[in-house]
């Protein structure tokens, strides 16, 4: 006979939480749920239940920026599939997530009759999104590049968001707690796995694929600081 199933549902609006405990109650009457409503508390669930089946990821939680905390979960915990929920309805998105390793792509706005069926698929192990988002697949350039962000370690994965977030070497440093030599290796070993020659080209990658909005126009304008301590 096999286990109940494990959900951890991650959104910091406590009446949304509530209504989506509610529809995995009504359509998995024996799963376990577990409740999140911050990050904090997600990673502390993720921590305390490594054999989750599945986490339902609030995309516009306080303290996460775009995919950014997608990307930490499938890096630190990949064996538990995470769908995006969002009341942003949007196929680039839906794309992106998927790229990042999403295993599915739920609006706000689906009725529960199509949230339990996105489930049941879910927990089959298949990839969800709204048939309206069929068409809106990742390309392959932006997929690659997904998979190869989501093989560097944490601290990789924590020193490249840092420079798509602009910091110089010294100042990652000094917010991972190290030594200027040793973001400077990290920055190398990152280049080298994301196949690329420049940190900025890194740091724009970064922007681009995690990004839940449009970029500003002039993105691809900015000076390049390669050489910066």
């Amino acid at each position: 006979m096999s286990q109940p199933s494990t959900l951890i549902i991650a959104d910091d609006h406590p009446l949304f939480r509530a209504a989506l405990h509610q529809a995995v109650a009504r359509w998995l009457p024996d799963a376990k749920i577990v409740e999140a409503g911050s990050v904090a508390a997600l990673e502390q669930a993720a921590n305390e239940h490594p054999d989750a089946d599945l986490i339902l990821l609030d995309l516009r939680m306080p303290g996460v920026q775009g995919l950014s905390e997608l990307m930490e979960l499938r890096i630190r915990h990949p064996g538990i599939p995470v769908a995006l929920i969002s009341a942003v309805e949007s196929a680039t998105i839906a794309r992106k997530a998927i790229a990042c390793g999403a295993s599915g792509f739920i609006p706000k706005s689906a009725s529960i009759e199509e949230i339990g069926s996105m489930l049941r698929a879910l927990l089959a192990g298949e990839i969800v999104a709204p048939r309206s988002f069929a068409e809106a697949s990742a390309d392959d350039a932006e997929r690659k590049f997904a998979r190869a962000v989501a093989a560097l370690t944490p601290q990789q994965y924590r020193v490249l968001m840092l420079l798509a977030r602009g910091y110089s070497n010294r100042a990652i440093a000094k917010d991972i707690d190290v030594v200027v030599a040793t973001v400077k290796a990290h920055v190398t070993v990152i280049l080298r796995k994301l196949g690329l020659e420049r940190r900025t080209q890194a740091a724009l990658h970064a922007q681009r694929l995690l990004a839940a909005d449009s970029l500003p126009p002039d993105m691809d304008e900015r000076a390049d600081n390669d050489g910066e301590d």
